[in-house]
């Protein structure tokens, strides 16, 4: 174990399952103070009881992220009150995909995603990052996907919010990087936990791509814990391509 993130502190969003969960998990792992964010007390206890076992620090802290500027302030608060008064990393991970068609999404849909997706973090990032200047210093990860970049037939909505999300990186890259907080992005391509023996839908998109396979969340924690780290210390604005090279190659069958 390395403990790159040893006496750091981190908030996680959307922590109580898989992506989120693999990030909290590993930053844990790394030597860092975590909070573990979600809507559900249950499996929140869950995730911090195994970082617990395995030595590490970790509390929860609920919050339903639905945009409103209220919920992501909260949030902020509580989660710098657990955490000793401050937030050295705080990573954007909350997020939820409606998979329907530009015809079959009713308006009700498209304000719900652009809430959680889009203003939850912004107005969470708006609480964080100044306070991060205030203490010295900090990191900010937020989460992509690869459908920002590379169109599929489903799914314009989401991937309208994730594209947004790159554009926030840069800017915030901009405005903050000079102030001693860096902001960067994950791009994962598609990730699902481990299931052996079992199909997936999610699989075909990965065919023809240099893994020729589904990613796991623990790609996705690593590349988060790189960029939690010092180790990326020159890394500013950059949006990290986790996706099996889905974005960038394709692979010819011959």
């Amino acid at each position: 174990m390395s403990m790159r993130l040893e006496g750091k502190t981190a908030l996680v969003t959307g922590a109580t399952s898989n992506i989120g969960r693999a990030i909290a998990e590993a930053f844990a792992d790394e030597g860092a103070h975590v909070v573990v964010s979600g809507r559900s007390a249950d499996r929140g206890k869950e995730v911090v009881d195994g970082i617990r076992a395995r030595g590490g620090s970790a509390d929860f802290v609920r919050a339903d992220l639905d945009g409103s500027v209220d919920a992501s302030q909260l949030l902020a608060e509580e989660a710098t009150r657990v955490l000793g008064g401050r937030i050295d990393v705080l990573v954007n991970n909350a997020g939820i995909y409606p998979g329907d068609t530009t015809a079959a999404t009713d308006e009700k849909t498209f304000d719900q995603v652009y809430a959680v997706n889009v203003k939850a973090p912004f107005f969470l990032t708006a609480a964080v990052a100044p306070a991060m200047v205030h203490t010295g210093g900090g990191v900010i990860v937020k989460l992509g996907s690869w459908i920002a970049r590379l169109g599929v037939p489903v799914g314009a909505l989401y991937s309208s919010t994730k594209g947004a999300m790159e554009t926030l990186t840069r800017a915030w890259a901009a405005e903050f990087g000079p102030q001693g907080v860096r902001v960067n992005a994950i791009s994962p391509g598609v990730v699902l936990p481990p299931a052996p023996g079992e199909a997936h839908p999610g699989e075909a998109m990965m065919k023809g791509t240099p893994a020729g396979r589904v990613g796991t969340p623990d790609a996705i924690a690593n590349a988060a814990a790189y960029l939690a780290s010092d180790e990326s210390a020159f890394v500013h604005g950059t949006v990290l391509d986790v996706d099996g090279g889905r974005t960038a190659a394709a692979v010819i069958a011959g």
